[in-house]
């Protein structure tokens, strides 16, 4: 049985929402974490510093060195989580691409994830971007395309045209 499943999308591609419906259709329960969870542990001061996570007007991110100290610690709690039998549905925005992908794939190397793309044509994510009110300006067009360079996937849904639950019943067939 499938012990992790990585959503891997640009901001407003619509990650969080298929999280949601798999919770929904999954037959046991799910834990739904995921960048903003961590983004929102953060102290203050690290969503203004060079050493913590940055945005910028234009919606790009810079991240520093104390944010990835933090977020390699989330990483592997989340992986521990894992490991002592929570199913964990994990939302994340690999800025690094493959990088970012090898990060999780160190801290899961023990356990069986199913890695799902969540794609979402750029006009579409900025829409979204603009309805949500919550996100920098920019950031979806930006992150579109970035956050897939070098990953690999077991399987990819796109959000542009399709519903979140429709995605959602595509992953779950999956998670075997």
């Amino acid at each position: 049985m499938t012990d992790v499943i990585v959503l891997n999308g640009g901001s407003s591609s619509g990650k969080s929402g298929i999280a949601r419906c798999l919770q929904a259709v999954l037959p046991d329960a799910w834990l739904a974490l995921g960048t903003d969870t961590l983004i929102a542990a953060l102290p203050g001061p690290l969503l203004e510093a060079d050493a913590g996570i940055a945005f910028a007007p234009d919606g790009g991110v810079v991240v520093g060195p104390e944010f990835r100290r933090l977020e390699e610690a989330w990483i592997e709690g989340v992986a521990a989580m894992a490991r002592t039998g929570a199913r964990v549905i994990v939302d994340e925005v690999f800025l690094g691409g493959a990088e970012s992908q090898q990060r999780w794939q160190k801290a899961l190397r023990e356990l069986r994830v199913l890695w799902v793309g969540v794609r979402c044509e750029s006009a579409v994510a900025a829409g979204r971007e603009v309805a949500r009110g919550d996100r920098m300006a920019g950031m979806a067009a930006q992150q579109a395309e970035m956050v897939h360079q070098g990953v690999v996937y077991d399987l990819e849904v796109d959000t542009t045209r399709t519903e979140s639950m429709e995605c959602a019943r595509a992953i779950a067939a999956r998670v075997a």
